[in-house]
């Protein structure tokens, strides 16, 4: 790729469309030049001039093709999770040697003690920091700076090691969700990562484009990024896995309200096929949207006309998008009504999708996008993005059709791309996990308090929109020990910290799977039945179910089930 090209990835004149293969974009892009980056050969990232990029393109793109804007889902115990009794009782002696876990988050603070080993060497395979631009970029990635083992080892020896390898995690979260995982044993400190003696391979995101951020309404100063460059950072973690014959965990913090929830955007059926790999798992945070006020589902039966749904909408809230989406072969329609009940707009049933449609009311812009057949999903999906919208409480009037039962979602975004004030009355917390927490056979990771077994209450509920059966287990989430900024320790929540909880229990199965041989196939579907069938249940509460799964991760009962009794 020439720099010109190269320029292209990292450059806000350009805009980020995400295909399949290598075909073009469409029809409207086929004819202008355009650079494309293949991932996994049947994926691929278009860059085209930012001009492209409009307040129409859902209808000239497509939805999938956009890439969509993920934030973080973080804000010590070993033995609640049955690890201590593994190594001691049972005698595996499983810290995760000869297993990478990977991080795709806000970077590591390689400094940090609880990343080195007894000689202060690090414990860092490399790090990929998609934010500092230079020819050393990762081969076939063509963007930011690849800093290998040797250099951190340069750097940590150096008085100044950032004017060494100048790549720093400077929100924190990423430095967490790895010392969780995978921190060394730090006896004076009381702390040790769940897979102490694993090795890491870290990714440090680029920021999400300021067009796209506009296109979504998402305020500027919000931390986001694409689920392209995401998708490119799982590439990057596999391609140094493979490099060097390694198992590995996949380890994903980041989450969105934005897609169909049913596992099927492209970037979920990209994990799916990484977690089919022999030796590969992934870990995903369910989220942590479930009492926030952001989700609303809505049933309309035949004898039933319509339904009213009251969105509040808060005072300093400058812009947000909110996305409906519905069930074949019913298609709704929308009345909008103002805060003072006077009528907005009618988004009418319509059989072909429609280009996209502004709406002025006052000082409020609407943009809507009616698609009655979403491409990836048949579903129909209605977009609606509220520029300066009017503060109090909006109104949608929903319709059915048909003599079938008329199901529908409706998202806001997620926790930090709109105000605390911004949510439904009469909001449902079912079917709140963030993507990537609906991914098929991903291990999707909800969070509880391991002081009192409470399920942590914010944590993202199930089941996906079809119906599918997630969380899969939880695992401690709550006011959990991590490393922080400069040999600091920090107390952490979200289901992010769950999430690294488990797949440092994933590094642990792979180690007595892959590396000791017990179970050279091993992969992501096995080791999520190993987890779901070994995790801990109450006697009180019907398994599976939308809050916690099939029960907290326990990977003491997972062996004395798949080891004793050889069903594996």
């Amino acid at each position: 790729m020439s720099p010109e090209e190269r320029y292209k990835i990292t450059s806000g004149e350009y805009a980020d469309f995400i295909i399949e293969g290598t075909k073009a974009v469409n029809t409207v892009a086929a004819d202008t030049a355009y650079s494309l980056q293949v991932i996994k050969n049947r994926y691929g990232v278009a860059y085209l001039p930012a001009s492209y990029m409009t307040m129409n393109s859902v209808y000239t793109m497509g939805y999938y093709t956009i890439p969509k804007l993920y934030g973080l889902l973080s804000y010590v115990s070993l033995e609640s999770s049955g690890i201590t009794q593994v190594r001691s009782e049972a005698g595996y002696d499983l810290y995760g040697d000869g297993v990478l876990i990977g991080f795709v988050d806000t970077g590591i603070d390689y400094t940090n003690t609880a990343f080195r080993n007894d000689d202060m060497t690090t414990r860092i395979v490399s790090i990929w920091d998609q934010t500092i631009e230079s020819d050393n970029y990762p081969k076939n990635f063509y963007y930011g700076t690849e800093y290998q083992r040797e250099e951190i080892n340069k750097a940590l020896q150096s008085k100044d090691p950032f004017s060494v390898v100048p790549s720093k995690d400077m929100i924190g979260h990423g430095t967490m969700l790895a010392g969780v995982a995978a921190g060394t044993n730090l006896e004076e400190a009381g702390f040790s990562g769940v897979a102490p003696n694993s090795e890491l391979v870290v990714v440090k995101l680029k920021e999400a484009k300021a067009y796209l951020k506009n296109f979504f309404l998402v305020p500027q100063d919000a931390l986001s990024f694409q689920s392209n460059d995401i998708m490119q950072g799982v590439d990057y973690l596999l391609q140094v896995a493979k490099s060097l014959n390694r198992p590995m965990v996949v380890c994903l913090g980041v989450g969105t309200n934005q897609g169909s929830h049913d596992g099927v955007s492209i970037l979920d059926s990209y994990l799916q096929e990484v977690g089919d790999t022999v030796g590969i798992s992934v870990v995903a945070a369910a989220g942590n949207e479930g009492n926030l006020g952001h989700h609303y589902y809505g049933e309309i039966n035949p004898s039933r006309e319509k339904e009213i749904i009251a969105l509040n909408v808060g005072e300093n809230e400058s812009g947000f998008s909110m996305e409906l989406w519905g069930y074949v072969p019913n298609i709704v329609e929308v009345d909008i009504y103002s805060p003072q009940f006077e009528f907005v707009a009618h988004i009418p049933q319509s059989l072909r999708p429609q280009e996209t449609r502004e709406v002025v009311f006052q000082d409020t812009t609407i943009y809507i996008d009616n698609n009655n057949s979403e491409p990836i999903t048949g579903d129909q999906l209605i977009l609606m993005r509220f520029k300066n919208p009017s503060s109090g409480l909006w109104r949608l009037i929903v319709s059915g059709t048909g003599d079938l039962t008329t199901r529908y979602h409706i998202w806001l975004p997620m926790h930090g791309f709109i105000t605390e004030e911004t949510y439904f009355f009469n909001a449902n917390n079912q079917t709140t996990l963030t993507s990537l927490g609906n991914t098929v056979n991903g291990i999707t990771v909800t969070a509880y308090n391991p002081v009192n077994e409470s399920l942590y209450y914010n944590s993202s509920r199930g089941y996906t929109k079809d119906n599918g059966l997630k969380p899969d287990v939880a695992a401690p989430g709550v006011n959990i020990k991590a490393p922080s900024f400069g040999n600091t320790m920090v107390r952490a929540t979200g289901t992010g910290i769950a999430a690294a909880h488990a797949a440092g229990v994933a590094a642990m199965l792979l180690e007595w799977g892959i590396v000791r041989g017990n179970l050279p196939v091993m992969n992501n579907v096995i080791i999520r039945r190993m987890v779901v069938s070994g995790a801990r249940r109450f006697s009180n509460i019907p398994f599976p179910n939308q809050d916690w799964g099939f029960g907290i991760i326990d990977i003491y009962r997972t062996f004395l089930l798949f080891t004793e009794e050889g069903t594996v």
